[in-house]
Parts: structure tokens; C-alpha cells; sequence
């Protein structure tokens, strides 16, 4: 079952989809250690991952290629499309809107959301920017499962509560606060300041 999955397992599965997707070196079969090499990780725990996965290796030769990225595919729901809003639409906002890479995992980005009247009504790389007072209708009329936040720390709860009651279960936050999400929801906290000063540390 994929809640048995480790949620550190779960973060690499579209690391190693990625590099399968754009290696690109022509090999048919490709090997767990190959991958592990390939992207400084243990080959032991690279092949720990894969096996939450259908995914099935072959002795001396590893996995098919291609039949590895259909496994890494499904398992991550790239198949199934979902759509998904953002809430925001500032810099970081327009600049996800306008970003194609979402495609790759089965995620289409739709619209955004915001209460700005000078931004209401524009578009942004072909997609709508819509009143935030309107959010649930346009949630719905979406079909939107996913959402992102990308406003200022101050308005994030306030906005992941509007979403809650709009029947968005599933949230990523770039706002620099910790959320609180009832029970039966899922929200991923993205702190790219204080990534950064991790990094910071270790340079």
C-alpha cells in the first residue's frame, strides 16, 4: 500500500523518474547500482525504493528501462491527471503558473487565484487569474485536487482554511509558516529562505 511507503522514500521515487526520463544513454536495462552512481545514493537504498514499486529487476542485467519509468509512473499517479490552483499570483505565483514541468508527473496547473483587482482577469502563460472571493466555484468548476500557496506568511492560514472548506485535501505552502490542516488532509511545507540558509551553513 502506498501509505506503507517512507515519506523519504516517497521524495526520491520522482528524483529517480527524472533521471531515467533524461539520462538518456540508450541502454535497454539499467541497474539499481547504475542509478545509485548515478545520483550519489547507497545502492541499497535505491533498490529498497524501487521495490515499493512494481517494478521487477532482472539478475546481472537490473530493470528494464522503460518498463521501470511505466512502474515509477504509476506508482506516483502520473497517469492519472489531476489539476491543481494556485493561490497567489505574485512572482513566485506567475512563475509556477507559467512553468511546464508539472506536466511531467500528471499534474496540470489551471489558474490562480488572487484578491488583487489589477491582476483579476489577466492570464498568465494562457491561464486565468481569478477572484479569490470566488475560490470554492472555481475550485469546482476546475475539478482542482491540488493546491499551492504563495502569499505572505500573515494571509497562508487564513488562505489553507478557504481551501479546507473549498474540498481541496492537498496543499503545498511556500508561505514561510507552519500550517494546520485537520485530520484526513495533507499539506507540504516549502521554506525556500530557510533551505538556503542551510545551505548557507554547509558553504
Amino acid at each position: 500500500m502506498k501509505s506503507d511507503i517512507p515519506v523519504t522514500s516517497l521524495q526520491r521515487l520522482p528524483v529517480y523518474l527524472n533521471y531515467l526520463k533524461t539520462s538518456g544513454d540508450g541502454d535497454q536495462y539499467i541497474s539499481s547500482g547504475a542509478i545509485a552512481r548515478a545520483l550519489d545514493m547507497g545502492e541499497v537504498l535505491v533498490r529498497k525504493d524501487l521495490a515499493y514499486t512494481s517494478a521487477q529487476g532482472r539478475t546481472r542485467v537490473g530493470y528494464k528501462r522503460e518498463e521501470l519509468i511505466a512502474a515509477l509512473e504509476d506508482y506516483l499517479g502520473c497517469n492519472d491527471r489531476k489539476n491543481a490552483v494556485i493561490f497567489g499570483a505574485g512572482g513566485l505565483g506567475c512563475a509556477l503558473l507559467s512553468y511546464g514541468g508539472f506536466k511531467n508527473y500528471g499534474i496540470d496547473v489551471v489558474a490562480a487565484f488572487d484578491n488583487d483587482k489589477n491582476k483579476i482577469g489577466t492570464e498568465v502563460d494562457g491561464k486565468p487569474v481569478m477572484d479569490a472571493a470566488q475560490a470554492c466555484e472555481g475550485i469546482a468548476a476546475l475539478g482542482a485536487k491540488l493546491a499551492v500557496i504563495c502569499v505572505p506568511a500573515r494571509y497562508a492560514q487564513s488562505v489553507a482554511d478557504l481551501l479546507i472548506n473549498c474540498g481541496v485535501r492537498s496543499i503545498l505552502n511556500f508561505a514561510p509558516v507552519l500550517l494546520k490542516v485537520p485530520e484526513g488532509f495533507t499539506v507540504r511545507n516549502i521554506d525556500v529562505a530557510a533551505n538556503l540558509a542551510i545551505l548557507s551553513s554547509l558553504s
